[in-house]
């Protein structure tokens, strides 16, 4: 690993005059004079031209699709997931921290990785019949290196897919969206004020990038970290899944265990009641797919026929034990389920 990143020409930028340039990639919109870095700490203006330090990995291993996670995407088959620095918010329980919050208090200063081979790592994920996921930082930072690996990984049947907090402008979605399988989404937290404590960032374009994705044809989960104090209390949580619920009761709901980790190491893990109690206020909501991670045994993973209660996806704890579908139907009574299943 090299000391310091290796900058790069980025995409997304707008010159204000005076030799300032706009960052046009994330809602934060930093307007940055020369040699100013971003809120996300990892895109900053060079002689009026914008850079990204994400054109690197730091990790780049195979995984379990089901560990992004994605549930309607493939079962049983493999990620080779790749991460770059930066993240655009700065939550203070994120298990990720060292490498996502990078040049900021907390995370690593000196830590950037190497610069990334996009045609090894489209070799690495097709040899392996594995799809490419950018993930543990924020991939939404790195839509250079997305395009690039996508620009070689879709000649060799590669899927790309993403584990995003879903900060992006309207500019930066239709820009990914075509070379993009999949996304998961993290939705943390139903109000703007409690977003925006834990984030930094406001909560609406979150939920207007979940409706984008979606609109431009890639397939959408949505992650919520049961936190104490931000989302575990039961108005919070079936306020989320009312607002995912009105986006399409279809879409796949993770709801996380939290667990002690940053700067939010005191509160305990979820309790199992709070998560069960969350999983059934969402299909109340109306929500068809509602899933629990690390709490609830298999029965909290698994996936079931909502016309006839076959059970369709058996899942362990971070892989698929068994996919009963038959060419994306059940096989019981032939419903079609949404998913991207082959």
């Amino acid at each position: 690993m090299t000391g310091e990143p290796v900058w790069r020409p980025a995409v997304l930028a707008t010159a204000t005059g005076d030799g300032r340039v706009r960052c046009d990639l994330c809602p934060h919109a930093c307007v940055l004079a020369d040699g100013e870095i971003g809120e996300c700490r990892v895109r900053r203006n060079s002689g009026g031209r914008l850079e990204t330090a994400t054109f690197t990995t730091t990790v780049a291993h195979l995984d379990a699709v089901e560990r992004k996670p994605f549930f309607h995407v493939r079962p049983g088959s493999q990620v080779l997931t790749a991460a770059g620095p930066g993240c655009s918010f700065r939550c203070n329980y994120c298990v990720n921290h060292r490498l996502s919050q990078y040049g900021r208090p907390g995370g690593s200063s000196d830590f950037a990785g190497d610069p990334a081979q996009p045609s090894t790592l489209v070799s690495q994920a097709a040899d392996a019949g594995a799809a490419i996921g950018l993930s543990y930082a924020e991939p939404s930072l790195a839509p250079e290196l997305t395009l690039a690996l996508a620009g070689l990984a879709a000649p060799r049947g590669v899927p790309v897919l993403w584990k995003t907090n879903g900060f992006l402008t309207a500019a930066a979605i239709d820009l990914v969206a075509p070379v993009l399988t999949a996304v998961n989404v993290d939705v943390k937290a139903a109000t703007d004020a409690a977003h925006r404590r834990l984030t930094g960032a406001p909560l609406a374009p979150v939920l207007d990038a979940i409706e984008r994705f979606r609109a431009a044809g890639v397939w959408v989960e949505v992650c919520t970290p049961l936190i104490p104090g931000v989302s575990d209390a039961p108005a919070e949580a079936r306020a989320i899944a009312a607002n995912l619920a009105a986006i399409d009761p279809a879409v796949p709901w993770h709801l996380v265990r939290f667990t002690p980790d940053f700067r939010m190491r005191r509160p305990d893990p979820t309790p199992p009641a709070v998560l069960a109690r969350a999983a059934a206020d969402g299909r109340e909501a109306g929500l068809t797919f509602v899933y629990v991670e690390r709490a609830l045994g298999d029965q909290g993973r698994a996936t079931y026929c909502p016309a006839c209660g076959v059970v369709l996806v058996d899942r362990t704890l971070w892989a698929s034990r068994e996919n009963h579908l038959v060419d994306g139907r059940c096989p019981g009574c032939g419903l079609a389920i949404p998913g991207r299943w082959a």
